[in-house]
């Protein structure tokens, strides 16, 4: 089980990459724009570079949604390999059958 620290961290960046998305989006694709004068970009990438480091998604981490493990996480089931083996063993996943041989 990961630090309840950690999670609560994680969390608390997928609040705020939620409540600034449209923000730097807006200030993005003004500093992109070609047309627009170099000082109005400048602005733009000042004001961007303002906003909190964690309201950006690339500080995002995936996590187990049971267990909070960082590593060997699938996402397609949103779990990490340890416990998608322990609950395919218990048969609480339809379909999985761990293999034996």
């Amino acid at each position: 089980m990961a630090k309840k620290a950690m999670i609560e961290r994680e969390k608390k960046r997928q609040r705020m990459v939620e409540q600034y998305a449209a923000k730097r989006a807006e200030l993005k694709e003004l500093a992109r724009d070609e047309s627009k004068p170099m000082e109005e970009r400048f602005k733009a990438q000042l004001k961007l570079a303002k906003l909190p480091r964690n309201s950006s998604a690339t500080r995002l981490h995936n996590r187990c949604q049971l267990t909070g493990r960082p590593r060997g996480y699938y996402r397609k089931v949103k779990m990490n390999r340890i416990a998608l083996r322990d609950l395919g063993t218990q048969g609480q996943i339809p379909g999985l059958v761990k293999s034996s041989w």
